[in-house]
């Protein structure tokens, strides 16, 4: 079997890989901040890799972790934490889509795809996102396994894939780090209520 592994470049922001809801001073945000982190960080890599510089307000060649908590701060009215987290992707999608229409973005358009779905259309979606160069916010909720605690109610970003014998891993980016995950393992949680996938389409 062939195998393939694909990781998009990432930015990184004073050696950490991409940003951090744990930098953040405001509580609430430092609590419950992972889908703002998430539509910051996406924000980031769309402006160094497809030219939306104007999705970033600061200056996108000196990354510092003060101007990351400052854009975090400007992306918290449009993803503001709540009682019971950021947990469809609708919710997302509406408020990551209101920054863009603020800022008269219209080149970026949001799909949800239902964490119902069966793994292997999750994977279909993840390999057809990554080998178009784009990053893929992931939402889990609960998890029956502790394996994956650090993902639990929690927003991220996918950011590759490594297609190996018997698996199909992912590459994860959160709280400033890389993880491989297998997705069969994050996606089947043993829970009744699911997260999701978020697939940006540029146009």
């Amino acid at each position: 079997m062939t195998r393939t592994r694909k990781e998009l470049n990432y930015f990184k922001i004073e050696g950490a890989d991409g940003g951090s809801q744990d930098w953040f001073r405001d509580p609430m945000m430092n609590l419950g901040g992972c889908a703002a982190a998430t539509a910051c960080d996406s924000s980031l890599f769309l402006a160094f890799h497809y030219g939306m510089t104007g999705l970033y307000p600061f200056d996108p060649d000196h990354l510092t972790k003060e101007d990351y908590i400052r854009f975090a701060s400007i992306m918290k009215p449009y993803l503001k934490p709540r009682w019971g987290g950021i947990d469809m992707t609708e919710t997302y999608i509406e408020g990551f889509g209101k920054y863009l229409r603020n800022l008269g973005e219209k080149r970026l358009r949001m799909e949800g795809f239902d964490g119902n779905r069966p793994v292997s259309h999750a994977e279909r979606a993840i390999r057809k996102q990554i080998d178009k160069g784009l990053v893929v916010p992931c939402l889990i909720l609960r998890h029956k396994n502790p394996k994956y605690e650090d993902y639990v109610w929690h927003w991220f970003l996918l950011t590759g894939y490594d297609d190996s014998d018997g698996d199909f891993l992912v590459r994860t980016a959160t709280y400033g780090a890389f993880r491989w995950e297998s997705l069969a393992g994050l996606w089947n949680t043993g829970c009744p209520r699911k997260g999701g996938l978020v697939l940006y389409r540029l146009s």
